[in-house]
């Protein structure tokens, strides 16, 4: 068995072992990763061996610390990290590599359809129908778009939404309502099988599939980091935020919203956002919790969204593309059937 994990942020774990009678045996964990005393690593490798192969990542971590000496020292690596990189090898996990990528950046469409499209693209990818994809949305119309669980009512404000000419809208990922105003957001999706992520879990993949934005930001001069359990952020303050589906077809669902302008007063009459939200970041208002890439940057939406491009395609190799007629027609009758009805948006009302 072999499996491998790049710890977003960090280093690189590789875990090679054999399964005799369903335990771990013979375990060698290697990487590019700091351990102290050298002898910790062997600690490692005993605290593999003669683990049950159903094991779950918690109780291989456990495993790991346990058995660790006191004093050892982990840089760029975790218990946690050895005990994906297992599970990842006791699973049909891939990586990046395996696939061959498209990028897609089509002319803009309605919020409504683009929501289609996260599930059209999502699922052909699931069964094998479409390479794994990466896709900018462009956007002509403003809209609110809130996470499958929330309620409208607590989320959006009416009037501030009309005033602003916000159309409401519902996604099939779970997460926090995000303001999407025209020219002034950079969103994209990827669309990956499941077994880019397996072995994950749901956190662990959230941290991996952003590690590549993180490295087009901080590669455009913003310190950009991930805050668990979906941020975006700098020392300035977030800058987006992700959200996750994980579809029945097999296919992975990831999406990310990041605000590249934005005027806070109209945020906070758009969007009903109180005293509980906003608790748990350590600020007292609501209007500095997003510092966006514009400020931060001075480049123009366009280049940044160039500039992201370009690291995507240096990692992966990845080709341009764009949405096939039969996809967008049939995001299309996915709209009429289920984004555009009054039961999909008030199915919690």
């Amino acid at each position: 068995m072999h499996g491998e994990y790049k710890v977003p942020g960090g280093k690189l774990v590789v875990v090679d072992f054999d399964v005799v009678d369903g335990v771990i045996r013979s375990p060698r964990v290697a990487g590019d990763f700091f351990l102290e005393p050298d002898e910790a690593l062997a600690d490692i490798d005993a605290a593999l061996d003669g683990l049950p192969a159903a094991s779950d990542a918690r109780q291989i971590a456990a495993a790991v610390t346990a058995g660790l000496r006191d004093g050892a020292v982990m840089l760029g690596f975790s218990a946690e990290a050895v005990a994906v990189a297992v599970r990842r090898a006791l699973t049909d996990a891939t990586t990046w590599s395996n696939y061959e990528w498209e990028i897609v950046h089509d002319e803009a469409v309605p919020p409504r359809l683009h929501l289609a499209l996260d599930e059209v693209l999502a699922t052909r990818v699931g069964e094998g129908r479409r390479k794994p994809t990466l896709r900018f949305w462009e956007w002509d119309e403003s809209a609110v778009v809130i996470g499958s669980f929330q309620s409208v009512k607590n989320e959006v404000d009416p009037e501030g939404a009309e005033k602003y000419g916000f159309d409401i809208v519902r996604r099939i990922s779970g997460g926090g309502a995000m303001m999407m105003e025209r020219g002034n957001v950079v969103t994209y999706s990827l669309y990956v099988p499941s077994e880019l992520v397996q072995g994950m879990s749901f956190a662990d993949s959230y941290a991996y599939l952003d590690d590549w934005v993180l490295q087009g930001l901080r590669a455009i001069g913003i310190e950009a980091t991930y805050q668990p359990l979906n941020d975006i952020a700098s020392p300035l303050g977030k800058i987006g935020g992700a959200a996750q589906k994980r579809l029945g077809s097999g296919g992975v669902l990831h999406h990310v919203t990041m605000s590249y302008d934005l005027d806070n007063a109209k945020m906070l009459e758009v969007l009903r956002i109180g005293r509980e939200k906003i608790s748990d970041k350590g600020i007292a208002s609501a209007a500095k919790r997003v510092d966006p890439l514009r400020s931060q940057t001075g480049l123009s939406r366009a280049a940044i969204i160039e500039s992201l491009k370009q690291t995507f395609v240096g990692l992966y190799g990845a080709t341009p593309g764009t949405v096939s007629a039969d996809e967008l027609a049939e995001a299309e009758a996915l709209v009429e059937s289920k984004f555009a009805t009054r039961e999909w948006l008030y199915r919690v009302p």
